[in-house]
């Protein structure tokens, strides 16, 4: 099976409560959200896992807290020798702005997203601000239903719960599978013993503490889709 190496890059930043990560936990707690875009090198096509915010603002000290760079999209690239034209994929775990602003740059790219999640974001309830119907209007998008394998090495895994259509993304490395969850959450969510800690923010509660179990489980290496010490690695494994 193809090997993958996983770069993250930080591609946005946001300061925000804690409770947003973890379920009636935390609350008042402020910390650092960082934004990532996972570059997958080592097949013969560029993949990018979500493409991160295009428009953001760096707080004062955030990097030094934080322990990295934060950078514009086109600039995250070039650390890995990349441009937008460049990339041949982009898998999302889901369809907030927060995380496919910079989709339209790639524009030779395919766009993987579940089909429910399209759905909804073509028409999103008004209490959910955070989709743009339009935002992949240029883009060369591929329907999913489902868990699905994408190529050799790379498998989606049905996540609702934090969104309507959710997928992870399982990546084969040769530190074993590598779990991108496709719901928000940190490392807080992740106690070393017992259940996960369902997303603060869900759209059905139920489906997101499913969900992190699942994921949980099956992963042996576990991204968290904000976690703040993935932004200080080069690479994983």
């Amino acid at each position: 099976m193809q090997e993958y190496v996983i770069h993250p890059l930080v591609v946005g930043i946001n300061e925000t409560d804690q409770g947003v990560m973890t379920y009636l936990r935390d609350y008042g707690k402020r910390i650092y959200l960082p934004i990532y875009v996972f570059y997958l090198s080592g097949g013969d096509k560029n993949i990018l896992v979500d493409t991160g915010l295009e428009q953001f603002m760096v707080p004062d000290g955030a990097e030094d807290a934080c322990g990295f760079k934060i950078l514009e999209f086109e600039d995250a690239l070039a650390t890995v020798d990349l441009k937008p034209e460049d990339i041949d994929m982009i898998i999302h775990t889901h369809l907030h702005n927060d995380h496919c602003e910079n989709d339209y740059k790639c524009t030779n790219a395919e766009v993987y997203v579940q089909k429910k999640e399209l759905g909804f974001m073509a028409d999103p309830h008004p209490v959910d601000h955070r989709y743009y119907p339009d935002v992949l209007d240029d883009s060369k998008v591929i329907e999913i239903d489902g868990d699905a394998n994408i190529l050799d090495g790379i498998d989606v895994i049905f996540s609702p719960g934090h969104s309507v259509g959710g997928q992870s993304v399982a990546v084969n490395t040769a530190g074993g599978k590598a779990v991108i969850t496709g719901f928000c959450c940190n490392d807080k969510n992740f106690p070393t013993t017992g259940p996960a800690i369902a997303p603060g923010v869900h759209i059905d509660l139920t489906e997101a503490y499913d969900s992190i179990q699942k994921i949980k489980e099956m992963a042996d290496i576990l991204i968290p889709l904000h976690d703040l010490s993935i932004g200080r690695m080069k690479s994983i494994p």
